[in-house]
């Protein structure tokens, strides 16, 4: 069985950790079966692949919209969407330290597989899959 949910926030930093609660929420109610770590690494992609939506999307942009589906064999398959048409491309880490930069190279080591989705005119949609 398919469970799905998709919601759209505002383009600002404080809905990532809003984002990040309401996948949380979804996967719980679900009884999401998988592993703890799966669960957790779902949670986390969503986070980076919305503060990549909020940093990265395009100023006139006021939304962005989040999905998540947990498929029939527990997997969980992440979309994110923004009005950017800009593809999003891993940037090189500087230091250990640094801050920022390291959103899609966590994506890439986390998640079975990734891409993108062009919507168009309409922007792009971001997704992950991680196998539970």
């Amino acid at each position: 069985m398919l469970r799905r949910s998709a919601f759209r926030l505002p383009r600002h930093p404080a809905s990532v950790g809003v984002a990040r609660l309401r996948v949380r929420e979804h996967l719980a109610v679900w009884g999401h079966s998988g592993p703890a770590d799966a669960f957790d690494t779902v949670v986390l992609l969503v986070s980076e692949l919305a503060t990549n939506a909020i940093r990265h999307g395009p100023l006139r942009e006021r939304e962005f919209e989040v999905a998540v589906t947990v498929l029939a064999d527990g997997s969980c398959f992440i979309e994110v969407s923004d009005e950017s048409t800009a593809d999003p491309e891993p940037r090189p880490t500087r230091t250990p330290d640094d801050e920022t930069g390291r959103g899609l190279h966590l994506v890439d080591a986390l998640s079975e597989a990734w891409g993108v989705w062009h919507r168009g005119r309409y922007g792009k949609t971001v997704w992950a899959l991680v196998r539970s």
